[in-house]
């Protein structure tokens, strides 16, 4: 995994427990697996969002998508 696709993973999770919401009832909302938010959530699974899903994520927690990236550049 990337840095990028880790930082992106991190921010979602944060942001979803903020909001108090489990893996199901996150993915629920976003039309996605209880399982595929845990692999998400695994550092040692591959699973990980693309823009689809951070189009789904936005739409249900009324964020910006630059909230899930980073300002500058990661190495």
């Amino acid at each position: 995994m990337t840095q990028i696709e880790d930082f992106v993973i991190q921010r979602v999770k944060e942001l979803r427990i903020e909001k108090g919401m489990s893996q199901r009832e996150f993915g629920d909302n976003i039309n996605l697996s209880q399982g595929f938010i845990r692999d998400c959530e695994n550092p040692r699974k591959r699973a990980k969002y693309n823009l689809n899903h951070l189009n789904e994520i936005v739409r249900v927690f009324g964020c910006s998508f630059s909230y899930f990236f980073p300002d500058q550049a990661l190495e």
